[in-house]
């Protein structure tokens, strides 16, 4: 937890019976006389924005803008996107995992939009009303828990393919080959449920994990303030050379991987 008097930001964990729908929740407000534009990297993970304050905004590589005035559902976050925090501003961001966002709304995926209603995706006015009540509530932990519990009638059973697919962790071998083999399924269905579900294919996620531990080696290398090998980076991420490397940080970040470095401290990690 990062306090100051000025921008006060934090995560808060998820009870253990909402870990399969949230990785965590996420706090911030700006209570300077200035605006903080700050920059999330992609998580490939849909959020929902809840604004209590002076309406924040979002904008994305393609300088495509958004701005919540009370509660909006981004995502999935596949290329880093900033957020501006102005004066008198306070969000709190529920970040949903996996194929809970599917399980839901019924839909993996907004669309091309950047953002959208949440009330608009399930055809009722639920999120405004529960915006109101969220807003009444003096402390973090109060939206938190009042949330957790509003979510509990909305959150379908998790499909079969779809649980098989969120608990493989064998970096070594093909998520949709091995679950194909083992459901007795073409790979191609295995492939249609991974895009349905989760709203990205397993080739996509694979290339982000590959750049996410590139971000994670570099971090904790920032840390012990040592010289970054990039080679070695290259090596334990399984880039074919330094060239990889770079196409991916600019795909994802329009950054360098040297540049990153530097700026990193500016930009927001929403899996640590």
């Amino acid at each position: 937890m990062e306090n100051n008097t000025d921008y006060n930001h934090y995560r808060i964990a998820v009870p253990s019976i909402f870990e399969e729908v949230f990785s965590h929740f996420y706090f911030a407000e700006n209570r300077s006389d200035e605006a903080l534009t700050l920059t999330l990297l992609p998580s490939y993970q849909t959020i929902m924005v809840f604004s209590f304050g002076t309406p924040v905004s979002f904008i994305t590589r393609q300088n495509d803008q958004v701005e919540i005035d009370k509660c909006l559902v981004i995502g999935p976050i596949k290329q880093a996107v900033d957020y501006t925090l102005p004066p008198a501003s306070e969000i709190l961001v529920a970040n949903f995992k996996d194929d809970a966002f599917f399980r839901f709304f019924g839909n993996a995926s907004i669309g091309t939009r950047l953002a959208a209603e949440p009330d608009h995706l399930l055809d009722d006015n639920c999120f405004t009303l529960l915006w109101t009540e969220l807003s009444r509530m003096n402390t973090t932990n109060e939206k938190v828990n009042h949330l957790l519990e509003f979510c509990r009638p909305y959150i379908r059973a998790r499909n079969e393919i779809a649980g098989q697919i969120a608990s493989f962790d064998n970096e070594g071998l093909s998520s949709i080959k091995e679950i194909s083999e083992k459901s007795n399924l073409s790979e191609r269905s295995v492939q249609i449920n991974h895009k349905k579900h989760f709203g990205y294919s397993a080739k996509e996620i694979s290339r982000y994990q590959r750049f996410f531990k590139a971000i994670q080696l570099i971090q904790d290398i920032a840390i012990e303030n040592i010289k970054v090998d990039w080679f070695e980076i290259i090596h334990q991420c399984g880039y074919y050379d330094q060239s990889q490397l770079i196409h991916d940080f600019k795909h994802y970040l329009n950054l360098s991987p040297s540049k990153y470095l530097k700026f990193q401290q500016s930009i927001c990690n929403p899996r640590s």
